[in-house]
């Protein structure tokens, strides 16, 4: 027989304690992060004001306006990730 272990109940009870324990300290924390980040963005707590150029609708279609308006003066769009193209140009070496 090992000892050591106690009963085989009493370590999944406290096995459920621990783990109710843990999810409801965890729950928590998420709250007091939210309550937290709410009250101090969105209710300005240490003062402050949301500038006018995040606040106006008619801002962001102006300066969407004014980014779109210009020029491209670069290349062809380039492919983020060339290798899943697999449109490989290979140059081979001229045999003398």
């Amino acid at each position: 027989m090992i000892t050591g272990y106690g009963n085989l109940s009493t370590n999944r009870h406290g096995f459920n304690m621990a783990l109710k324990y843990i999810i409801g300290s965890i729950a928590a924390s998420f709250a007091v992060a939210y309550v937290c980040d709410t009250s101090i963005s969105d209710g300005k707590l240490f003062g402050g004001t949301t500038p006018k150029t995040v606040s106006e609708k008619e801002w962001w279609e102006e300066t969407d306006k004014k980014l779109n308006a210009w020029p491209r003066t670069a290349g062809p769009p380039v492919v983020m990730n060339p290798i899943s193209r697999q449109n490989f140009i290979f140059k081979g070496h001229s045999q003398s």
